[in-house]
């Protein structure tokens, strides 16, 4: 087996036990909290549904999960930043525009804080496991032995809109039309940017995305809520 394939086994396996200790951890303080969210085993079960997809990255012309000659600013830093941005602009909308006022609990996309930290990454890998790793694989995997890879570059266009398509329409807002054109323009361009960042730097660029909306979005804003204004 590949130093690589090995390597993005490894780090999947990480991924996994995070997201295991997650589970028992929801359980054992679910009962201190109302509207806590919490995964069971069956999430779980799902996400080794992405392990076969991890041998066909190289099969795919896609980065493996630790490529040599993709450099970490690339892979982690600048995806981070590019989640970040997008997080800080959701806040600004749907937070400070559109609910100025203090939560009097915390509403269900925010969970109690330390646990929130495990429930957003698993659920960030859930989310780019099933919207990216797995379509992306099949389609430039398709792309790449067609014809000899002769529209591998059509492949991965088709790929990257579709994939960008889904998460913006499943998650339409209610409200007025400007923000639904904000919640699908920014969900989709958010998304696009993912599968440029996955063909260039690897699966981790696309996952750290996510993770850096979720750190803003999900982990910061409900610690804020939780320590400062459910506080008062």
């Amino acid at each position: 087996m590949k130093k690589e394939i090995k390597e993005n086994l490894v780090t999947y396996a990480i991924f996994l036990i995070i997201a295991i200790v997650g589970l028992f951890y929801g359980r054992a303080i679910a009962a201190q909290y109302e509207f806590i969210r919490v995964w069971d085993f069956a999430n779980i079960v799902l996400l080794l549904i992405g392990v076969p997809f991890l041998f066909f990255q190289y099969k795919a012309r896609l980065p493996d999960f630790w490529q040599r000659d993709v450099r970490n600013k690339k892979r982690i830093l600048y995806p981070l930043l590019t989640g970040i941005f997008f997080g800080i602009l959701d806040i600004l909308v749907f937070k400070i525009i559109q609910h100025p006022q203090p939560y009097a609990t915390l509403p269900p996309f925010l969970q109690p804080f330390p646990y929130s930290l495990f429930l957003y990454f698993s659920g960030a890998l859930e989310v780019e496991v099933f919207y990216r790793l797995i379509p992306m694989t099949i389609i430039l995997f398709i792309g790449n032995r067609y014809k000899g890879g002769k529209y591998y570059k059509h492949s991965f266009w088709f790929g990257a809109l579709l994939t960008s398509l889904r998460e913006p329409l499943e998650q339409l807002p209610d409200g007025s039309l400007l923000l639904i054109l904000y919640s699908f323009g920014t969900g989709f361009l958010m998304n696009f940017i993912q599968a440029l960042w996955y063909k260039r730097s690897g699966f981790l660029a696309s996952l750290f995305v996510r993770l850096g909306h979720y750190l803003l979005w999900h982990i910061l804003l409900g610690m804020y809520v939780q320590y400062f204004e459910l506080m008062k």
